[in-house]
């Protein structure tokens, strides 16, 4: 019921959301068809409706890799239903929507169902297949049933003959293909053709447009002797010959020839480069002749206006021609000759040649002639394609000029541009001086009324003048592209550099005279760039914390700047509208009028560059009228009531504000009331009565009714919708150049304000079909052009530095105008517009048109893939989701055809691409960086994985977290996938750096970098220990404590041995020998040996190393493995006599089992395609193992505190993990949890815990991010344990207890503990200190060795509060020499407790599996409490029993006085042989002391060093040679060294084991004090020798 249901909403939504929905359809598509399988009709129907409704908010190919992913699905019912859904989707196609790269894989997967063994699958690809044979045709489909039998393809006809089309379309037939050539072989029509013929002009003005535009790019420049054989191919000899001569006769005679030459040449053979090269030929242009060079200029211009003339045959003759346009005689034929070329190459690029080239020369006369022709050209021609920038700064020299014929010229040209301009252009000259400005604005205003001509020339590219118009007609009718056109022609600059943060910082200051002076700088800024470009940097987000400003005079001094904004941006506005535009309607809502109408002022200069379109979209205005403020709904519902009746169309959000418009309606605001009133019958031209009417129905009764007779009111007076702007033959007049901004947007469906447009002019018979038809036909052609050795010049041009090298942080113009000039020459003109339009959703429609065609111009896309990449890179620099997507899955459609056609990436391709994709996988959008991470995938394909490695781990340098986390992830699969060789520069190096982001504090990070080490032993073992090296410790050690006990003479500096014992030369002192057996192993005379190995732990414990590899698996990212593992250690700890050999893995399983708890929490919870029933079950094997481990105390007691600190801390965020809950069985999981948090508690080391929870706890704390229910948890924690403090108070090490609290309370002091949210930080840490003091008393202030500025915290300070509190501080100086003070305790305790904890221990006694712990209690009990009468506990039991206890107690008493005199011997030994510090922290601390064989070790390896060897060395045992003091790490911490002891761990435990058992201890203590100071002088003389 919860399917259909869901499918029910999905349906509604895509119906209700059409086309917007389509950017969802890919997520839902899948689960839909995975549905699929369920059998129950109803459910089936409701899945159907969904698909079918999600379908027509996207098309086919979107669908086509999901669809085609489930046709080979295993499920008879997955691939009947989704072949039904293409043959349903295929009646809504057509035969364009459905090309042949769509329809070959399909066709492809429905023959292979054809031949399903199920019955229902055969027939549903039969009817898909017929459907589409009937939309497509017969001859489309047939390639692709080749290998069908005839049977089956009669089967195939039927189905399509079934098929009904909706709407009672027929399917493709003959007809339509028999009627397009002839369409294109009908000729062009006469100028005053009619509609009929509206496809026939297109035709013929692309065949002319194509053919142009491969002259200008294959024309060569000719040489000299080629021209010469080309001309006298078609020119008299005797004409040739004479063009030289010294006779200006002869040359007269022979220019007479050539014209008659050319007037008679075939237009298509005539060699019309060759022709002019001759003309220009000496004497050429030099002619003095002026009979000679007037039949010059005239064949000139005969040439350009029969033959097929060029750029590069114009070249030629431009600069002869305008240094004879000044000429008295021969100036007009000059004049005749340009206008030639203008017809044949285009006026506006005649126009910029000839500027540049006039002002080049000196000669005034010519440049005035040439601004005179240029002005009255463009009368003729029109101002279409004018690029009024490339010759404005010549017009202004031609005003500053100082002879008046070339000012007036100019002023006069100015005359003719305001024509087609209108106002603007006096925008471009307001710095000239006020005179020549004053000549100016009269000559303007002479043209005051008047309309620019119709054009009467063309360029010959065109097919006729009515499509030159019409073209530029339907280009004003699709964006208002007049006024745009002209705004962009503006020099704009960019000010982003001069908006820096301290400016930012200074509008957003507290001190309101700040933030004023603030703004003054942003308004100069704005106020000197005049205009200025949409890149305006942070200034945006500036001013709009302005817009809700408390000053009021900041507010409207604000508001002025973004008037002075709209002003200096122009259309560039656009892309502001939602960041500081709907900001200022909200100001709109202010309780002051004159702030009201300075917003309101402010608003329309905006809307008159911006249009009302994106004003309109979205729900943001809809959210403006939610607020209940009288005076902004007032306002706002005025200002649509004015602008709505001005629109022709208005976007489909405009619905959204309805229901706000109905609850002003009924307003308790009569000016609020009113004002919606007026807005009620605008809103209904655009939305319709039906639809309002509708809308009602969500009204309560009583108000609906209201309502609904207001609509019918309304309904009365709604006025019509404009009608489309008329076709006018001339320009606009004086009365559009001071148009008011509602008049404009009365021309303008989208509100765009009027300003004059730049084009041709338009004559009375224009036809918008006609220009549909050639705007359609020109998209038809190729959409990329192959040009051969492009890319390979490119390429060589960056690397000789000609063009900037594409290497940016945010892309710059310069960038942008690269690229778009690179492109031109490759893509199609309208592609190009496309792709660099302002707008969007342009984008978007392109991006879909290069997916179509992608599969058929594969060898162009490959010629253009580095401008291609390039382009797409500009995208992941926008913010637009929709055009990322898109881009993103075209990239992904190119890879894979990269990939299929065998390409490879260039080294410049992919520098220009791979950078930036990398940028878009730290995306927020999971959409987006599942996308990115699918391409990287496909990029492996055709660029080597390598080479794509540096790439991610520059990336892992990123400040974005999910960067960094996303390309430490990639960086796994790469060495995966393609083994340690990917990794660059080299394995060492690279790893060395991703080990470096373990100590990231992102979470995500962590796990990330720790799942790529795993990756790598995964692939290479143990060589990953060698490759990490030494990890970077994040911690701050305890310092070390700063008391010397013993006399500096008897401590060895073992470092300074070691680094003696590396020379070459090694000088041995004389020894007194003394019988050293007791203190060490005996000593045979040792002999010189050189170059012995160091390592002295050959020995392989096969044990130790299966455990080792047992655990690695534990980590493993395959969930099966991780169980099988898990599972056999788990067997091994239940087994007693097994067990022990755990012993020394404890922390190396745990970091394993930490590991794995992350990779679950941050991939296998987030994966869908992972079943939670394997995640459930492998919780369940570690919840088990941990269990099985924290049951045995001995090898809980292992585990080191950063460990435990960790672990903690992952089985907190387990139970504190919502979707664990979620998951069926989750909430057993999480009982287990409970169970096992409270198991840790119990067995760990009382020490470890105590600092692992006091490090969480801070952790936790300042952490920001961090929940406050972690902190309470690990509070809850640290109360518990107090509660054991009294069992457990003997085996804590205070010293580092209380460095742990004063380093909490140095980052925690106790006001700042106090500011946090609740007391329960407070008193837990009092309680904490509190019980420490009350269980030790006074003596508690000695165990402050540890920390070393005592005065950083409040430690000190408290505990002697404390103490004096309890009375122990004055007991402890009266009573110090006192033998009864240690009884203090007992006296405190009751007997009830005395009594609890004896039965207790009896218990313990009594029972079979802890009856060695409970004798070792009670021989405790007994050292404490030496009067405890033991009698009321025995005296019940038998003799056998009490004999038991009494015979343990013995047993357990006598091995402690073995032990206590082996400790002795080694404290002495480890004084003599320990450093200084190492000695120092030893007998200063309360840790754990080492072994004496640990200090006879070194010993060994320093004398091996030197060559000495012991006869006896293979018979000792070796043991563990870690010389540093344990210290706060965390498992981060620790990670190299426990992955460095994988393989010796469990040996050097055993060897410890060896060491301290108890016949070397006996052996080695049998008279320690005898031989102490012969051991002394030995060592003094060692000593001084080495002096």
């Amino acid at each position: 019921m919860l399917v259909s249901l869901a499918a029910k909403c999905l349906a509604g939504l895509a119906t209700g959301l059409r086309k917007k929905f389509g950017t969802y359809a890919g997520q839902v598509v899948p689960t839909i068809l995975e549905k699929f399988k369920e059998k129950k009709p109803q459910v089936v129907q409701a899945l159907q409706e969904a698909i079918d409704a999600i379908f027509l908010t996207t098309t086919l190919q979107n669908l086509s890799e999901d669809i085609l992913a489930v046709m080979d699905n295993k499920n008879p019912s997955i691939k009947q239903q989704a072949s039904l859904f293409l043959a349903r989707s295929f009646r809504h196609c057509s035969q364009a929507t459905l090309p042949k790269s769509v329809l070959k894989p399909f066709c492809a997967a429905l023959i292979k169902q054809v031949n399903d063994s199920a019955p229902e699958v055969r027939d549903a690809a039969f009817e898909a297949l017929g459907t589409v044979m009937k939309v497509v045709g017969e001859k489309a489909v047939n390639p692709f049933l080749a290998d069908l039998d005839k049977l089956k393809l009669d089967k195939i006809k039927e189905s399509a003959d079934k098929v009904e089309l909706p709407g009672g379309k027929k399917g493709a037939g003959g007809a339509p293909v028999e009627k397009k050539p002839a369409a294109k072989a009908a000729p062009p029509p006469e100028p005053s053709a009619g509609p009929p013929k509206k496809g026939k002009p297109a035709s013929g003005g692309k065949a002319k447009k194509v053919a142009s535009d491969v002259k200008e790019v294959t024309e060569a420049e000719l040489s000299d002797g080629v021209c010469e054989e080309l001309a006298a191919g078609v020119l008299p000899e005797n004409c040739l010959q004479a063009l030289d001569s010294a006779n200006w006769k002869e040359r007269l005679a022979s220019m007479e020839e050539f014209q008659k030459a050319v007037e008679t040449m075939d237009t298509v053979a005539m060699p019309c480069q060759a022709l002019v090269r001759m003309l220009a030929k000496k004497p050429g242009w030099k002619e003095t002749n002026f009979q000679v060079m007037q039949m010059k200029l005239h064949i000139v211009a005969l040439v350009a206006q029969r033959g097929q003339f060029s750029k590069t045959s114009a070249s030629v003759v431009l600069e002869g021609l305008v240094d004879k346009v000044g000429d008295v005689k021969c100036g007009g034929n000059a004049k005749e000759g340009l206008t030639a070329i203008g017809e044949a190459c285009s006026l506006p690029w005649t126009a910029e040649q000839l500027v540049s080239l006039a002002f080049a020369q000196k000669n005034p006369k010519n440049q005035a002639e040439a601004l005179n022709w240029l002005a009255n050209a463009m009368k003729e021609f029109g101002f279409t394609g004018i690029n009024v920038k490339a010759f404005i700064n010549n017009v202004k020299t031609a005003l500053g000029a100082t002879n008046p014929g070339v000012r007036t010229a100019a002023i006069t040209l100015l005359g003719v541009m305001y024509l087609y301009m209108g106002a603007p252009l006096r925008m471009f000259f307001e710095d000239e001086k006020p005179a020549l400005l004053a000549q100016i604005d009269a000559e303007f205003e002479k043209m005051q009324g008047q309309s620019p001509p119709a054009p009467i020339r063309f360029t010959r590219k065109s097919a006729s003048a009515e499509d030159e118009v019409d073209e530029g007609e339907e280009q004003d009718e699709d964006g208002g592209g007049g006024g745009q056109d002209i705004m962009d022609l503006l020099p704009r600059s960019d000010i982003s550099d001069k908006i820096t943060s301290d400016l930012v910082s200074k509008i957003g200051d507290k001190n309101w005279k700040i933030r004023k002076e603030g703004l003054d700088e942003a308004a100069a800024i704005i106020s000197e760039a005049k205009f200025i470009k949409p890149t305006i940097g942070e200034l945006p987000f500036a001013l709009k914390g302005r817009l809700a400003d408390s000053n009021k005079i900041l507010v409207q001094q604000t508001l002025s700047i973004l008037q002075q904004l709209a002003t200096a941006m122009g259309p560039g506005l656009k892309q502001h509208v939602k960041s500081l535009g709907i900001p200022i309607i909200t100001v709109l809502g202010d309780s002051k009028a004159n702030v009201r109408s300075t917003a309101l002022t402010t608003l329309q200069a905006w809307v008159d560059q911006t249009g009302m379109k994106d004003w309109l979209e979205g729900e943001d205005l809809s959210e403006e009228l939610k607020r209940e403020n009288p005076f902004l709904r007032q306002e706002v519902l005025g200002w649509l009531a004015e602008k709505l009746p001005a629109l022709r169309t208005v976007p489909g959000d405009l619905m959204l504000c309805v229901p706000q418009l109905y609850t002003c309606l009924e307003d308790r605001n009569g000016d609020v009331r009113k004002k919606a009133q007026d807005a009620l019958p605008t809103f209904m031209m655009h939305l319709g009565y039906d639809k309002m009417n509708k809308a009602t129905g969500k009204l309560k009764p009583a108000s609906k009714d209201q309502v609904v007779a207001m609509l019918e009111k309304a309904r009365a007076v709604m006025p019509a919708k404009p009608a489309a702007p008329a076709k006018a033959g001339g320009g606009k007049g004086s009365a559009d150049l001071g148009g008011t901004a509602s008049a404009s947007a009365e021309e303008h469906p989208d509100g765009k304000p009027e300003v004059k447009k730049i084009r041709g002019g338009a004559g009375p018979g224009t036809k918008k079909p006609a220009a549909k038809g050639l705007k359609e036909e020109d998209k038809s052609g190729p959409i990329f052009i192959f040009v051969p050795n492009a890319k390979e010049q490119r390429i060589k041009e960056e690397k000789q530095l000609k063009i900037l090298k594409w290497n940016f942080i945010t892309p710059r113009d310069e960038y942008v105008e690269q690229l778009k000039t690179q492109m031109s020459t490759c893509l199609a003109k309208w592609l190009q517009e496309e792709l660099y339009h302002l707008d969007f959703q342009r984008h978007v429609k392109a991006i879909g048109v290069m997916i179509e065609r992608l599969e058929s111009e594969r060898e162009a896309t490959i010629g253009c893939l580095d401008l291609i990449l390039k382009w797409f890179t500009l995208r992941f620099f926008d913010t637009n989701t929709t055009v990322l997507m898109k881009a993103l899955e075209y990239l992904k459609l190119l890879f894979i055809m990269l990939n299929d056609e065998n390409y490879h990436l260039t080294e410049y391709e992919a520098n220009s691409f791979i950078p930036y994709l990398i940028l878009k996988v730290g995306e927020s959008k999971d959409g987006v960086r599942k996308d990115v991470r699918a391409i990287l995938t496909m990029l492996c394909k055709v660029y080597p994985a390598s080479k794509v490695f540096p790439f991610l781990m520059e990336g892992t340098k990123s400040k974005n977290s999910k960067q960094r986390a996303e390309c430490l992830e990639e960086l796994g699969c790469l060495i995966e996938g393609y083994g340690m060789n990917v990794c660059q520069p080299t394995p060492a190096k690279s790893l060395k750096e991703i080990a470096v982001h373990i100590g990231d504090r992102d979470t995500s990070v962590r796990n990330a970098a720790l799942n790529t080490v795993v990756a790598v032993y995964n692939v290479c073992g143990d060589q990953v220990y060698k490759l990490i090296g030494n990890v970077r410790r994040t911690h701050s050690c305890p310092h070390k404590p700063q008391r010397h006990l013993l006399p500096q003479e008897f401590k060895l500096d073992l470092e300074k041995i070691e680094e003696d014992m590396i020379r070459d030369e090694y000088k041995m002192p004389d020894l007194i020998e003394h019988n050293l057996d007791e203190l060490l192993e005996p000593i045979i005379i040792p002999k010189f040996i050189r170059n012995l190995s160091l390592h002295f732990d050959d020995v392989h414990n096969s044990t130790a190393s299966t455990i080792n590899y047992v655990i690695s698996q534990v980590a493993s990212g395959d969930i099966n493995t991780s169980i099988q593992a898990l599972a056999q250690i788990d067997e091994v700890l239940r087994q007693e006599d097994k067990a022990d050999a755990m012993s020394g893995h404890i922390d190396q399983l745990l970091i394993a089992t930490i590991m794995q708890l992350r990779l679950i929490n941050s991939t296998h919870l987030a994966d869908d395609r992972v079943d939670k029933k394997d995640v459930i079950k492998l919780y369940s094997c570690i919840m088990g193992s941990l269990l099985s481990l924290f049951s045995m105390e001995s090898l809980a007691r292992e585990a080191s505190m950063g460990i435990l600190k960790d672990l903690m801390h992952g089985l907190i965020m387990l139970m504190l993990d919502s979707r664990v809950e979620d998951i069926e069985e989750g909430t057993q999981v999480i009982r287990s949890v409970n169970l096992l948090v409270i198991r840790v508690l119990e067995k760990s080391d009382p020490t470890n815990l105590i600092s692992a929870l006091l490090v969480l706890l801070q952790d936790s704390l300042v952490s920001s991010a961090g929940s406050h229910t972690i902190s309470d948890l690990v509070m809850k924690c640290l109360w518990r344990v107090i509660r054991f403090l009294p069992e457990t108070i003997h085996n804590i090490n205070l010293d580092r207890i209380l460095l742990d609290i004063h380093n909490f309370m140095k980052v925690f002091p106790k006001e700042k503990l106090k500011q946090l949210k609740g007391d329960l930080p407070h008193r837990t840490l009092k309680t904490l200190l509190h019980s420490l003091c009350k269980l030790t008393g006074a003596k508690i202030l000695d165990h402050l060795s540890m920390i070393e500025n005592r005065n950083e915290s409040e430690l000190e300070a408290h505990l002697r509060r404390v103490v004096k509190h309890t009375g122990n501080l004055s007991g402890m100086k009266s009573d110090r020499g006192n033998e009864k003070s240690g009884l203090r305790t007992e006296e405190r305790m009751s007997k009830a407790k005395v009594s609890d904890i004896l039965t207790e221990i009896f218990k313990k006694i009594g029972s079979k599996e802890n009856t060695k712990e409970g004798l070792t209690e009670l021989y405790e009990y007994k050292l404490k409490y030496s009067d405890a009468d033991l009698e009321p506990f025995l005296k019940n039991t038998t003799q056998v029993f009490q004999n038991y206890v009494e015979r343990g107690l013995r047993m357990i008493e006598s091995e402690r006085e073995g032990k206590l005199r082996l400790y002795a011997s080694m404290c002495v030994c480890v004084c003599l042989v320990m450093p200084q510090n190492s000695c120092d922290s030893v007998l200063s601390s309360n840790e754990e002391m080492k072994p004496a064989s640990y200090y006879y070790e070194r010993l060994q390896i320093l004398k091996r060093r030197c060559g000495l060897e012991n006869t006896s060395i293979s018979q000792q045992q070796p043991t563990i040679s870690l010389m540093s003091k344990p210290a706060v790490v965390s498992s981060t911490d620790m990670l190299h060294s426990k992955l460095s002891q994988l393989k010796e761990s469990r040996e050097q435990y055993q060897q410890e084991r060896s060491a301290l058992s108890p016949t070397r201890a006996n052996t080695r203590s049998a008279s320690p004090a005898g031989d102490l100071d012969d051991l002394k002088k030995r060592l003094e003389r060692i000593k001084s020798k080495l002096q």
